[in-house]
Formats: structure tokens, C-alpha cells, sequence
């Protein structure tokens, strides 16, 4: 199963028991940085010992200097690994720190993947590796040609407090999402678990993808 996993420090507490960096960014730890962002560096690093095959970062409230030390951050711990970094939106940031790509949204007026390549190319960077989160079969049948990997979602529900906030549309979307994008492949989001990941792969996914499902408290 390929696993792509979505950053987002504010899960993390005040005090978290995830184990440390590995010593070569231990060396330059800086104790200023905030507890969330040191275990979001720390749960990449564990990550990477898991073999993560995608980590999105996802910290849009970051301002863009602050983003791109993290990104940086991030890459060092991830070096010799196989885990790829892709930039959530921020094709600057992406750029300026040689992430491994981007993750882009199928909604109109946002940046294409051809554009992505582009710059890419221009700053003299490897091609990126570039997802694209698609809601819809025309979105999907637009991206398959254009993007790396889909994220498809949402795949089930999502209830807070007993309250349904996002109802899911289910494997059988998720089944026709497969076929559309084909040869594309395609990643299950949205209220996927370890008790069903295995019935998003059976409906033709390609690997699951998540925030809460990959985050160690």
C-alpha cells in the first residue's frame, strides 16, 4: 500500500513523546522554533523510517520565509530516504528550497501542472512530482494527464460529535474514479482508517492518503 501523508502541526500538543530527529539535524536544532512545528520536524522523521512514500506540507498560515526554513528543514531529514516532499499550493516556496513538488487544486484559476514543470525547469530544478486533489469525475478526466498522482475525495463520512460534517461519496465514486483517471494513479482521502484502507485498494486506489491517519499524538 503507497501512503501519502498531509502535515498539520496543530494536532500535535504542547509535549509530544515522538522520538527526536536523526542526530544530523539534531546538531542544528534550534530551541527557539515552537513545540508544534519541532514535532511536525519530528514526525517526518519518523515517517521516513516508515518509508512514507509522500509528505505534503500543509501549513498555509506559515508565512512564506517560515514555510521555506521548514521545507528546508523537512528535506534535510528526508535525505537518502525515499520519501518525497510536495509544497502545498506554494510553488515559490516549492522552488526557492528544491522541493520534491507540488500539490496543486483542480479548481479553476490555479496554478497547472504545465505551468509547475515550466518553472521548475527554469530554475534548473529535477521535474517535480505533482498532485492534484480532484472532488469530481470531470476534475479527475481533466488531471489524468497532467499530474503524477490524484487525491480523491472524500472517500467516506466525516461526523464531529455526533454531527455529519462531510458526507463521503463512497468506493464506488472512488471505483469510477480509478477508472477515469487510469493510468493515473489514484490516492483514497477522506475518513480513511486502517479498518477500510484496505477496501479503497480493492476498489482500484493506488495507496490512501491522510492527515489524521499517519499523525503519532
Amino acid at each position: 500500500m503507497r501512503r501519502y501523508a498531509i502535515t498539520n502541526r496543530t494536532l500535535f500538543p504542547q509535549e509530544s513523546s515522538l522520538p527526536h530527529p536523526p542526530q544530523s539535524y539534531r546538531e542544528r536544532w534550534d530551541p527557539q522554533q515552537s513545540t508544534q512545528l519541532s514535532a511536525l520536524l519530528r514526525q517526518t522523521a519518523l515517517w521516513a523510517t516508515e518509508s512514507i512514500d509522500y509528505i505534503q506540507l500543509r501549513e498555509k498560515d506559515l508565512p512564506a520565509a517560515a514555510l521555506a526554513s521548514l521545507t528546508r528543514s523537512i528535506l534535510e531529514i528526508l535525505h537518502n530516504t525515499p520519501t518525497r516532499l510536495l509544497i502545498n499550493s506554494r510553488l515559490d516556496v516549492a522552488i526557492a528550497s528544491a522541493a520534491h513538488g507540488v500539490h496543486l487544486t483542480a479548481a479553476p484559476g490555479q496554478l497547472t501542472p504545465a505551468q509547475v514543470r515550466k518553472l521548475y525547469a527554469d530554475a534548473t530544478l529535477p521535474p517535480p512530482i505533482i498532485s492534484i486533489s480532484c472532488h469530481t469525475l470531470a476534475e479527475v478526466a481533466a488531471a489524468r494527464n497532467n499530474a503524477d498522482l490524484i487525491l480523491f475525495s472524500p472517500i467516506f463520512h466525516k461526523s464531529v460529535a455526533g454531527e455529519l460534517i462531510n458526507p463521503g461519496q463512497g468506493l464506488e465514486a472512488l471505483r469510477a474514479a480509478c477508472f477515469a483517471a487510469a493510468p493515473t494513479p489514484i490516492y483514497a482521502l477522506g475518513g480513511v482508517t486502517l479498518e477500510n484502507a484496505p477496501a479503497c485498494l480493492e476498489a482500484g486506489a493506488a495507496g490512501v492518503a491522510g492527515i489524521h491517519l499517519f499523525h503519532t499524538p
